[in-house]
């Protein structure tokens, strides 16, 4: 959550720089209040609850996106978890030095060290070609601490994206395929999202709320992991079936039961019947907003006084 001072300070600071007031007579930034932590701040403590909870777990490596690109969070998460490998990206500006001289990344690996063409095996499976250089720099942004820093460009991308890793001893491919396997959580909000329905339905927000949605999440994806077919898979050590299969399978198997229960009915028309009603009462057909029919959207015209006046011609 955010700090509510911040925020109205934020809103404040808005109000008086578009009428222009100077900095030096606009109020000054709260100071941080630990009770309304940080992203980076709760990853962190995510991480320490995790080693404390799973200590016979072995972390090869942590994964993150560009927001957490940070030395508070590179540092602070390889620290918790024993000095291991942190990779995320760094942002095209940020500074690196270079025989002793500043340099941005961009102009880093477009004029001095060029990428080479080579193969890349995504998430343990599909090889792709990318344009690949890396070089283990000083970046101005941790303190001018030494990071294996990877640009790197998949076929037909026109921009690198510059990876960062905090161990300089890792191979550039073994970053660079370590890296891709952090596109498995985005799979995971598809699945949350999309196929279990939680982007749709509406949340309960504050901590409270954000616990609640989760525990029925982990409750739904307990429930599929259980699914027969899918403990088949488990136990034979063979790949799981997706979320989105499952579920559709699931759909079907609740059809046919139905059905079935039906036709063990004495009088199946008459408990058809029975069902058609219920399903109108809870399955109601909805107005679309995105429709124009029945609306009056104006007069969509000139006005031949307001014509004759500006546009005489």
């Amino acid at each position: 959550m955010p700090d509510p001072v911040v925020s109205a300070w934020k809103k404040e600071e808005e109000r008086l720089k578009k009428k222009g007031l100077p900095k030096s007579k606009r109020p000054v930034k709260p100071a941080f209040n630990p009770e309304y932590p940080k992203k980076i701040q709760l990853a962190l403590l995510l991480l320490e609850n995790f080693k404390k909870y799973y200590p016979k777990i072995t972390v090869k490596c942590v994964l993150a996106d560009a927001l957490y690109g940070s030395k508070e969070f590179m540092n602070g998460a390889s620290n918790i978890l024993g000095g291991v490998q942190i990779i995320s990206q760094l942002k095209s500006n940020q500074n690196i030095r270079y025989k002793g001289k500043k340099k941005t990344i961009t102009d880093y690996f477009n004029m001095i060290n060029k990428g080479v063409n080579c193969t890349i095996r995504v998430r343990g499976g599909e090889k792709v070609n990318a344009t690949v250089s890396s070089a283990r720099l000083k970046v101005d942004a941790h303190d001018g601490n030494v990071l294996f820093v990877i640009a790197l460009k998949y076929e037909g991308e026109d921009e690198y994206r510059y990876l960062a890793a905090t161990d300089v001893s890792w191979r550039t491919v073994d970053i660079i395929q370590a890296y891709s396997l952090r596109w498995l959580v985005e799979v995971f909000f598809e699945d949350w999202k999309l196929y279990e329905g939680w982007g749709q339905e509406a949340k309960q927000y504050d901590e409270e709320g954000s616990s609640r949605g989760l525990i029925l999440s982990l409750l739904l994806d307990h429930c599929l992991l259980l699914h027969p077919e899918q403990e088949a898979c488990i136990e034979n050590k063979t790949p799981v079936f997706t979320v989105g299969s499952l579920q559709r399978k699931t759909q079907m198997d609740v059809l046919m039961e139905c059905v079935k229960s039906l036709l063990q009915q004495q009088d199946p028309g008459e408990k058809l019947k029975e069902m058609g009603q219920v399903i109108k009462k809870v399955f109601r057909l909805m107005p679309s907003g995105k429709h124009m029919s029945g609306r009056t959207i104006g007069r969509l015209g000139p006005t031949p006084s307001l014509s004759r006046k500006y546009c005489p011609c």
